[in-house]
């Protein structure tokens, strides 16, 4: 669960709910395996027994609580020095970057939670990495579960 300290910052972002998915549930690994076998990564789709099914924008809207309308979290990011983009967002810069793919462990290491002695902006940035992490942990998964764009 997210530091109690940045949860307005995550409301405002509008991944306040994001962070309370998973809390409580029980995961049932046969019932995820049945849901794998099923998958069509060339379609994007399942195939049930009864007939196709995907999942839609508005379905991840709806589940997630996140908004599909309006601006951007981050702005633009049409440049390809993603160091500086980087830097912008969170005033550090990694040692590997993979082509706009950063790795979870640094965002670890670099953004450790803050202390009720913490200032507004190292909050601001903490917010962002954990953002960052649930985007790259299980909202937009890399295979590899260690890099997130």
């Amino acid at each position: 669960p997210p530091s109690p300290l940045i949860e307005n910052y995550l409301r405002e972002a509008g991944f306040a709910h994001v962070a309370t998915i998973g809390r409580g549930c029980k995961l049932v690994p046969k019932l995820i395996s049945a849901l794998i076998e099923r998958w069509r990564p060339e379609t994007y789709t399942f195939y049930l027994p009864c007939e196709e099914c995907t999942i839609t924008l508005e379905e991840v809207q709806l589940q997630f609580g996140l908004l599909v309308n309006g601006f951007a979290l981050t702005g633009s990011v049409q440049s390809a020095d993603w160091g500086a983009v980087c830097y912008n967002l969170l005033r550090a810069i990694p040692d590997n970057i993979y082509g706009g793919w950063i790795e979870m462990g640094w965002l670890r290491d670099t953004f450790p939670e803050p202390g009720n002695d913490s200032t507004e902006v190292e909050r601001i940035r903490y917010a962002r990495a954990y953002i960052l992490e649930m985007i790259g942990g299980y909202l937009m998964l890399y295979l590899s579960r260690n890099l997130v764009i």
